[in-house]
């Protein structure tokens, strides 16, 4: 039996709905490929990151927005399936968002977003997700390397296909409360000073790293880690002073990568909320996006916590 109380994860973030059509190849610019097969699938890296900490165990309340329409009563009939607290996802006059994606033979993507109603998330709902997760005050989220300690506490996640308001509101919501802040910065922008400042752990790939100025410059901001994602090669931990630690990937016969970022930020919190230190949690968060790439789209293959402890080797 667990000796530690259920991890709780706060994601703020989008919610889409996936067309995805797998493909022999990508099309080049002005190409047509034919030969594909359809299936619309749930997504958007909020929705996913949220769905991700609930299958391996966390409570987890989602701050987003959808449309009146079909795709966003299917969006939240899934979330709640699977889960995922919906009472903080607003309902918009914009149509839920839509992500047009294609996956060739090998699992790689390419992917273009319509926001719709995701740009319509705000510091109200943000707000409104902070106070149903955390009724009762709990100690601050210790996120140190292995060998430091750790705590246990609820963890913010939040990613940027919203907007900076409701960024702004979860950097700064987590801060006055005590709790952990990890940001997704995907897709790269510029971020207000005060949201780098307030980071614990920032997890860029290494292009979203490179467009934001570079590790040290995050670094220098305030960030408290920065964890570079490198896909098949799994991920660099760095931290100020000290030297570069490689988080080992986890080779698995890929079906299809979309999701695989979502599923290793879901899973991050999830283990930072259940007072694992920042190196056993990004070793957590390597297995399982490598685990959640055995399905199609970006829900197809979701983990629960047994899988990933046991690849991660850390049960």
């Amino acid at each position: 039996m667990d000796p530690l109380p259920q991890p709780v994860v706060i994601v703020v973030g989008s919610v889409n709905t996936d067309l995805v059509i797998r493909a022999p190849a990508l099309p080049r610019p002005g190409e047509t490929v034919t030969g594909g097969r359809f299936a619309r699938a749930q997504g958007g890296k909020g929705a996913n990151q949220a769905a991700a900490a609930a299958r391996l165990g966390a409570r987890t309340v989602l701050a987003a927005a959808v449309g009146d329409d079909e795709f966003g009563r299917e969006a939240l009939a899934d979330l709640v399936a699977r889960g995922v607290d919906v009472s903080c996802v607003g309902l918009s006059r914009a149509a839920t968002g839509v992500a047009l994606i294609v996956v060739d033979e090998r699992g790689e993507n390419q992917i273009a977003v319509a926001p719709g109603a995701n740009a319509q998330v705000g510091a109200e709902l943000v707000e409104r997700a902070l106070e149903v997760a955390v009724l009762a005050p709990a100690g601050r989220t210790v996120v140190s390397p292995a060998g430091r300690g750790g705590g246990v506490g609820p963890v913010v996640l939040a990613s940027l296909e919203v907007g900076d308001g409701a960024i702004v509101a979860a950097a700064r919501g987590a801060r006055a409360r005590g709790l952990g802040f990890v940001l997704n910065p995907a897709p790269a922008r510029r971020l207000p000073a005060e949201v780098l400042a307030a980071c614990d752990v920032l997890t860029p790939n290494e292009g979203e790293a490179a467009a934001l100025g570079g590790v040290e410059t995050l670094l220098a901001a305030g960030a408290g880690a920065v964890l570079v994602t490198r896909g098949a090669r799994g991920a660099e931990l760095h931290l100020r002073g000290e030297a570069i630690l490689p988080i080992p990937a986890f080779p698995v016969e890929p079906v299809d990568t979309t999701g695989a970022g979502d599923a290793f930020n879901g899973a991050l919190a999830w283990a930072l909320a259940g007072g694992r230190s920042l190196e056993e949690a990004a070793i957590l968060a390597a297995a399982a996006g490598a685990l959640a790439t055995r399905g199609l789209g970006a829900r197809g293959a979701l983990p629960e916590r047994a899988e990933v402890e046991a690849l991660a080797g850390l049960g």
